[in-house]
C-alpha cells in the first residue's frame, strides 16, 4: 500500500505540472502566438484561457496597446537651403501579429522600433526636402499638414511590419547651432530693412501733409492779402474821394490846413531842428503877408472828428483877455499893449509894431473878421508857434522864448 502510494504521488505532480503547462492565460492588453519548432500554429488576439501541447509548443505574447517611438536629432534641408535639426516622435501599434513575427523574427519590438525609425527618418526627409517646402513653412502652422503626409507615407512601409503608424509629430524644429548666429543677423537685416521702408513711407506721408498744409497756409494768406488790398484800395479811395471833395470846397484852405499838417509832424517834442533857406516854400504860411486872405473861412468848416476835438481844445484852454473899457483904445495904447504881451520871463521885451487895417486912421472897434499884421521894429514877420490850433481858432498868436501871449478884443467890449 505504501509502495503504491509512493508510485501515484509522482505521477499526480508530473500530470498536475502537465496539466498546468498545456494552459496559458492572454491579457485584454496582448496578443499571443502558439508556436510549435518555431512555425505558428495558434493565433489568439482575444483575451481568455488558451492551451498548447507541453514541452512541444510555446506562448509568445505580444503588447495590444498603442505604442510610442522618439527618433534621434537629424538635420533635414529645405527648399531654400537653410539646414533645419528636426526630431519627431510617432505613435504606433501591433495590428497584424502574425506579419510582425514574419517581419521582425524573434528580434520582437526592438527590433520593430528600429525598422520603423529608419522608415520615419526617410520619410520626414522626404517630405520636408521637397521642392515647394520652405523653411518658413516648416515653421509656420501648415506643418501640420507635412506632419501628415509623413504619416501617411510611413503607414504604407509600416504595414509591411504589420504595424500600424497612428501619428507623426515633429518635436523640435531649429537651426544647426553654426548657422544661428548667420540667421539671426540676416533677420536683423530683414527688420531693418523693413524699418527702412517704413519709415520712408512715412516719411512721404508727411511731406504730403506737410505740402498740403504749405499749400492750404499759402492760399489763405494770398486770399487774405487780396482782400486787404481790396479793402485798402476802397478805403483810400474814400480818403481820395473826401480829400477832393474837401479840396474843391476851399482850396487854399485846403493847402492852409494841410501846410499845418505838416508843421505839426515836423515841429513836434525834441526833434525841431531843421536846416532850410528861410525863403523855402515850406515856411510860407509861418509868415503873415503869405497867409491867403481867406486862410480862415467865414461859415462854419466840416472838420474830421480828430481834428475837430483838437481845436476845440486849443480853444478851451485860450484865456481871453478882458480890454478895459474906461477910456478909448488909441494906436498908441495898443501898441504898448502889445510890446507887454511880447516881454519874456528874463524881462527883455522885443517891440512890436501893431498895424490897423489900412483906412483906420483914429481909434475905431476892430471887427472880430479883419486881419491883424504884427511887425517887429525891422519890418519882419515873427514865425508863429502852434499856428494850427490857433488859426483854427480865429487866434493870432506870436512866439515867446518861455510861453504864448494871446491878445482877444471881444466886440462887444471894445469902445471907440
Amino acid at each position: 500500500m505504501r509502495r503504491s502510494i509512493l508510485y501515484i504521488v509522482p505521477v499526480i505532480v508530473i500530470a498536475l505540472i502537465g496539466i498546468l503547462s498545456s494552459v496559458f492565460v492572454v491579457d485584454e492588453r496582448q496578443k499571443a502566438l502558439v508556436l510549435q519548432f518555431g512555425q505558428i500554429r495558434q493565433v489568439r488576439e482575444d483575451p481568455g484561457i488558451g492551451f498548447k501541447i507541453p514541452l512541444i509548443q510555446q506562448v509568445v505574447t505580444y503588447d495590444d496597446r498603442i505604442l510610442s517611438l522618439d527618433t534621434e536629432t537629424f538635420e533635414v534641408t529645405p527648399a531654400d537651403d537653410r539646414r533645419l535639426v528636426v526630431d519627431a516622435f510617432a505613435r504606433y501599434r501591433i495590428a497584424d501579429v502574425v506579419r510582425f513575427r514574419q517581419a521582425v523574427g524573434t528580434g520582437g519590438e526592438r527590433q520593430a522600433e528600429a525598422r520603423l525609425e529608419s522608415i520615419l527618418n526617410s520619410q520626414i526627409r522626404e517630405v520636408l526636402g521637397a521642392d515647394q517646402v520652405t523653411s518658413d513653412v516648416i515653421l509656420s502652422s501648415d506643418r501640420r499638414l507635412l506632419m501628415n503626409r509623413i504619416r501617411d507615407q510611413a503607414q504604407s512601409q509600416a504595414a509591411d511590419l504589420g504595424l500600424d503608424v497612428i501619428d507623426v509629430r515633429l518635436k523640435q524644429t531649429n537651426l544647426p547651432s553654426q548657422n544661428l548666429e548667420a540667421t539671426f543677423e540676416r533677420m536683423r537685416a530683414e527688420r531693418q530693412r523693413e524699418a527702412e521702408d517704413e519709415r520712408a513711407r512715412g516719411e512721404e506721408a508727411a511731406q504730403r501733409v506737410r505740402a498740403l498744409a504749405d499749400r492750404t497756409v499759402t492760399e489763405t494768406l494770398s486770399e487774405a492779402q487780396r482782400e486787404r488790398n481790396v479793402t485798402r484800395g476802397e478805403a483810400d479811395a474814400r480818403a481820395n474821394a473826401i480829400f477832393a471833395e474837401a479840396y474843391g470846397a476851399d482850396p487854399e484852405f485846403f493847402d492852409f490846413y494841410r501846410s499845418l499838417q505838416a508843421y505839426r509832424l515836423a515841429l513836434q517834442g525834441n526833434n525841431s531842428t531843421m536846416v532850410m533857406t528861410p525863403d523855402n516854400a515850406f515856411f510860407d504860411y509861418l509868415y503873415s503877408q503869405n497867409a491867403p486872405e481867406n486862410a480862415l473861412p467865414s461859415g462854419p468848416i466840416d472838420l474830421p472828428p480828430e481834428v475837430a476835438e483838437e481845436a476845440a481844445a486849443a480853444q478851451a484852454e485860450v484865456e481871453p483877455v478882458e480890454v478895459e473899457a474906461g477910456g478909448p483904445e488909441t494906436p498908441e495904447a495898443v501898441e504898448e499893449d502889445a510890446a507887454e504881451d511880447a516881454a519874456g520871463d528874463d524881462g527883455s521885451a522885443q517891440d512890436l509894431e501893431v498895424q490897423l487895417p489900412a483906412g483906420a486912421t483914429d481909434p475905431t472897434p476892430v471887427p472880430n473878421d479883419a486881419p491883424m499884421d504884427i511887425r517887429t521894429p525891422d519890418g519882419s514877420t515873427p514865425p508863429a508857434e502852434g499856428a494850427a490850433d490857433e488859426a483854427v481858432d480865429g487866434a493870432v498868436s506870436q512866439p515867446d522864448d518861455a510861453e504864448d501871449a494871446t491878445t482877444q478884443a471881444p466886440e462887444d467890449e471894445a469902445q471907440p
